[in-house]
């Protein structure tokens, strides 16, 4: 730096950053919605806010779990979306994601997949 010159930031107040401190958790995210989807059914959106994660984590969660709980002598449980307009269930579809459109009706007004964690 030549003497006389300013930072290479210019006259901006520099605060260093502070380090990202997860929050303390008792149990594992996956635990905790498991835990969670035991006592009752809820949506991606409903587990999102309980468990304090996005709700594109909480699908992802979801798919994991769907696939570990059959050790424990549980299943996951999904009541498909709906479509709000014409009444389509979307009863085979594999992915657990909300769906976009309508395949009858082509409406995107569509209720979200509830999941919850049954004893086998």
């Amino acid at each position: 730096m030549l003497p006389g010159n300013k930072s290479a930031r210019g006259d901006m107040k520099h605060k260093p950053k502070k380090p990202f401190v997860p929050d303390e958790r008792q149990e594992t995210v996956r635990k905790n919605i498991i835990s969670v989807l035991e006592g009752q059914p809820l949506s991606a959106r409903e587990i999102s806010g309980i468990v304090k994660i996005p709700e594109k984590a909480a699908y992802d969660h979801l798919q994991h779990i769907q696939k570990t709980v059959s050790r424990r002598g549980l299943r996951l449980i999904v009541a498909p979306s709906e479509c709000k307009k014409c009444g389509f269930v979307f009863e085979k579809r594999e992915k657990l994601r909300k769906p976009g459109k309508c395949p009858e009706c082509r409406n995107e007004a569509i209720t979200d997949p509830v999941f919850s964690i049954k004893s086998i």
